[in-house]
C-alpha cells in the first residue's frame, strides 16, 4: 500500500501553527501534572531509599512500622551489641549505634506553623555509619553535652535551627553547633544530639532502633538467625536500604495514585481538544482527502496521515510538558512522610523511565483524540470529497 509522506503530515501541522500550538499548550499542561506526580513520587523513594546503606542493619521491636513507635530496652541492646559478624572501627569497638528516636514540633520559617521535626539520639559511631553525612558549618556535637547538630533542610526551614541557635525542648536549652549534610537523603530533615543526653531529656530506659555494620554481607542471614531463635530479643534485623525503602512506601504510592487521577481527568479535556482540532483539519481539508484518494492513495493511507498527524501533535505537546516539568528538579520541598508523621525535604527527580511513560502517556491522548477524526476522513468517498471543492 502506497503511504502519504511525513512531510504532507508534518507541514500540514505547521500550516495550521496556531492551531497547532494551542492544542499542543493543553497537552503539555497535562504532561507537565502526569510528569511532575511522577518525579514527586521518584524523589521521594529516592531520597529514602539512598538513606540507608547497602552493608548496614537496622533493629526494631517486632512489629513496629517506624523507629518512633519501636522500643529496644537496654539489656537486648546489650545483646545484639555481642552478637557475632558485626564490623568494628579502629579501635576495636563494635560499629553499633543506639538511637532514641522521638517527634519534636517545630515551627517554620515561613510562616510560622508547627511541624514535626525527627530528633535522633546518635554518636560518633553513629555518623561513622552514615558516611553520605558531612559537617558543612560548625562541628560535631561533643558527648555528654546539650549540643545538636541539624540537617541543612532543617536549618533552613525551621526556626532556632541555624547555627548558633538555641532549641527549647525536652525541659532544657539544645545549642545547635553544627549542620550536616547528607547527600539528599533522609537524614537532612532530621536533627542530632548525644543518644544519652536525649534519653535522659526525655525520660526514656530503652532506645528506638540500634543500627550496626556488617562485617561481611553475608552474615546478615547468620544474625537474623540468632535473633528469631533468641526468646529474649523480640526484634525484627532488615537492610537498612529496605527499611527505608518501606517507609517511601505509603506516601509514594498515595501522591501515585492522586495524580493520576488527576491527570486521568484533566488528560480528558485534552484528548477532547485534540479530537476537535483534528475534526477540523479535516473539515477544512476535504478536497484534499479526495485529490489524495484519486491520486491512488487507499483509505489505510489516508486513515494512517491522519492518524500520526494526530500523534505528532501531542508529541509536540508531550517535549513541551517534559520541558517545563524538568526545571521542577531545582525545586526542594517538603510534605509529612505518612510513615513518620515528620517533615521530609525533598527534590523532584526525573528519570529516563519517566520520560518514556510520560511520552507513552502523551501519544496514547493524541492516538485517542486523532482516531476518530481520522477513521471518519479515511471513509469519505471520492466523489463527494470532490464536489465540496
Amino acid at each position: 500500500m502506497k503511504l502519504i509522506p511525513f512531510s504532507y503530515v508534518a507541514r500540514n501541522l505547521w500550516v495550521r501553527r496556531v492551531t497547532t500550538l494551542l492544542t499542543a499548550g493543553g497537552m503539555a499542561l497535562v504532561i507537565f501534572v502526569f510528569a511532575v506526580v511522577l518525579m514527586m513520587s521518584e524523589g521521594i523513594r529516592a531520597t529514602l531509599v539512598a538513606t540507608g546503606q547497602p552493608d548496614n542493619v537496622l533493629i526494631l521491636r517486632k512489629g513496629a512500622g517506624a523507629e518512633i513507635n519501636s522500643g529496644i530496652a537496654r539489656d537486648q541492646a546489650a545483646i545484639i551489641e555481642s552478637l557475632p559478624g558485626i564490623a568494628t572501627d579502629g579501635e576495636g569497638r563494635p560499629l553499633v549505634s543506639k538511637e532514641p528516636v522521638v517527634l519534636n514540633n517545630l515551627p517554620k520559617r515561613s510562616n510560622g506553623k508547627p511541624s514535626n521535626v525527627t530528633l535522633r539520639g546518635t554518636s560518633i559511631l553513629g555518623l561513622e555509619l552514615r558516611p553520605q553525612v558531612q559537617m558543612i558549618q560548625g562541628r560535631m556535637f561533643r558527648p555528654g553535652t546539650s549540643e545538636i547538630i541539624a540537617g541543612h533542610a532543617i536549618a533552613k526551614g525551621f526556626r532556632g535551627t541555624g547555627l548558633g541557635e538555641t532549641l527549647h525542648f525536652a525541659q532544657r536549652d539544645w545549642i545547635v553547633v553544627g549542620i550536616f549534610d547528607s547527600g539528599k537523603t533522609g537524614f537532612d530533615s532530621e536533627i542530632w544530639g548525644d543518644s544519652e543526653q536525649m534519653m535522659a531529656a526525655f525520660r526514656r530506659n530503652s532506645y528506638s532502633t540500634m543500627v550496626f555494620r556488617l562485617a561481611d554481607q553475608s552474615a546478615l542471614a547468620g544474625i537474623k538467625a540468632i535473633i528469631d531463635n533468641d526468646p529474649r530479643l523480640q526484634v525484627d534485623a532488615k537492610p537498612e536500604i529496605q527499611f527505608y525503602s518501606e517507609q517511601s512506601e505509603a506516601l509514594a504510592t498515595f501522591i501515585r495514585i492522586l495524580g493520576m487521577s488527576l491527570s486521568i481527568i484533566f488528560s480528558i479535556g485534552a484528548v477532547v481538544g485534540a479530537m476537535i482540532t483534528m475534526f477540523a483539519a479535516v473539515a477544512q481539508r476535504v478536497g484534499e482527502i479526495g485529490t489524495l484518494r484519486a491520486l491512488g492513495f487507499r483509505r489505510g493511507a489516508v486513515l494512517g496521515a491522519f492518524l500520526l498527524e494526530s500523534l505528532l501533535l501531542s508529541l509536540v505537546g508531550g517535549v513541551l510538558g517534559l520541558f517545563a516539568a524538568s526545571w521542577m528538579q531545582a525545586v526542594d520541598i517538603s510534605t509529612t512522610n505518612f510513615q513518620t508523621f515528620s517533615e521530609l525535604a525533598f527534590q523532584f527527580k526525573l528519570t529516563p523511565g519517566i520520560v518514556v511513560q510520560t511520552l507513552v502517556f502523551s501519544l496514547f491522548m493524541g492516538f485517542i483524540g486523532g482516531f476518530i477524526p481520522a477513521w471518519r476522513a479515511a471513509r469519505m468517498k471520492i466523489v463527494d470529497c470532490l464536489r465540496a471543492v
